[in-house]
């Protein structure tokens, strides 16, 4: 009888060996994909920067142009 339950403990105990053994995979692999997942996050935040810089400079421009096109309204203004 003794030698059954050892049996079945053995079972037991290398059932939950084997589980863990296929959870530290599956973490190691989840750290891996965290780990792409960081690196794909700041490659758009870095994206998003510079396209935030480049909406101001078209901004800026933009302005520039709005005031040109006044002065020279101004000016057709001031010939007739």
């Amino acid at each position: 009888m003794s030698i059954e339950i050892l049996e079945k403990l053995e079972a037991k105990v290398q059932m939950a060996v084997d589980t863990i053994s296929l959870l530290q995979m599956e973490i190691e692999e989840l750290k891996e994909k965290n780990s792409e997942l960081a690196q794909e996050a700041e490659a758009m935040r870095s994206g998003r920067e510079s396209l935030e810089q480049e909406k101001q400079q078209l901004m800026e421009d933009q302005q520039q142009w709005h005031a040109r096109v006044r002065a020279l309204l101004g000016k057709m203004d001031e010939v007739e």
